[in-house]
């Protein structure tokens, strides 16, 4: 699998990690502390997959997801992200390589599993990115081959982070949030209206899906000069 991977890690453009470019700023904290909530958030429930989901589109979901993959990555365990915003997938971008085959390759039967995983700059974590965006991602992520992705990976890694679709635009994130073992709603401050996060939260809890927390994203922080945002985690989302 790992010949595999190097193959397929070619360069494109590339977005910088926070935790991984300045792992002394507060938004790098912010990170390893939501990494550290989420360990202790199911006390009697194994958490080893997750969804991380947004209110709507732009409000940085992608970029939470793979800052707290990296995070995780750096306690010393194996993680993968899975692109699962098969509508805009933009992980590849965020780590700086291909995004074919990805998912879609795979789920459409024209990859293998280990043809789609590449691994990244961040030692212990991999990434699977979201592939050509498809005529039917809502059928390609509740078909069978997903099911069987999602157990493979349980299987492979110790930590599955899933970079979900907006919960409000598309019935993709309910459809994922059901198959994991958790899931984690982006908000943007002072940007997303109240009854519309609300109302991406009810969405997600009648699909079945074990509702963690919220991230608070982009909260301005007039003393920082590096980041203009800062990632915070809300255990329970208010009703």
């Amino acid at each position: 699998m790992e010949s595999v991977r190097r193959r397929r890690n070619t360069k494109v453009d590339e977005r910088p990690l926070i935790i991984d470019g300045d792992p002394k700023a507060i938004a790098s904290e912010a990170f390893r502390t939501l990494r550290t909530n989420l360990q202790f958030t199911s006390p009697d429930q194994e958490l080893k997959t997750i969804l991380v989901t947004s209110v709507g589109p732009g409000e940085g979901k992608s970029t939470v997801t793979a800052n707290l993959a990296a995070a995780w990555a750096q306690s010393g365990v194996r993680v993968i992200l899975v692109t699962c915003d098969l509508r805009r997938p933009v992980t590849h971008r965020i780590f700086g390589v291909r995004n074919s085959p990805g998912l879609t390759g795979y789920l459409s039967g024209k990859a293998t599993l280990e043809e789609v995983i590449i691994s990244t700059r961040v030692p212990g974590l991999d990434l699977i990115p979201g592939g050509p965006i498809p005529p039917n991602p809502a059928e390609l992520l509740q078909s069978r081959a997903m099911e069987s992705c999602v157990e493979e990976l349980r299987d492979l890694y110790d930590v599955v982070l899933f970079d979900g679709p907006p919960a409000v635009a598309v019935t993709d994130a309910a459809i994922m949030g059901s198959q994991a073992d958790g899931t984690i709603l982006v908000v943007r401050a002072n940007e997303t209206p109240k009854d519309v996060a609300l109302h991406a939260k009810d969405l997600l809890i009648k699909a079945n899906a074990n509702l963690l927390g919220v991230v608070l994203n982009r909260v301005n922080l007039e003393n920082q000069t590096n980041y203009h945002y800062y990632y915070y985690y809300w255990e329970e989302m208010e009703s």
